[in-house]
């Protein structure tokens, strides 16, 4: 099992993942951009939340998100069993 699907299933997540390697796709929904950290500059993945409806359109695109509490918040505005 590779490392994502063994995330997925650890998680009891209910829906797929998307690898994307070459950051097209993050690219495409605006994650993937100019950072700065400790005064440096660079080109990098901004953390982000994108849900996708049943229909194909963006539901929720949230950017620059912080990690702690995020899923938990996610699933209550989503209203998502955890």
């Amino acid at each position: 099992m590779d490392k994502l699907a063994a995330f997925a299933a650890n998680e009891d997540l209910g829906f797929p993942l998307l690898s994307d390697e070459d950051h097209a796709v993050a690219e495409a929904y605006g994650a993937w951009g100019e950072k700065k950290n400790y005064g440096r500059t660079y080109e990098g993945l901004i953390r982000s939340t994108v849900v996708i409806d049943p229909d194909g359109k963006v539901a929720l695109a949230q950017y620059n998100v912080r990690a702690t509490g995020h899923v938990a918040k996610l699933r209550r505005d989503l209203k998502v069993d955890a």
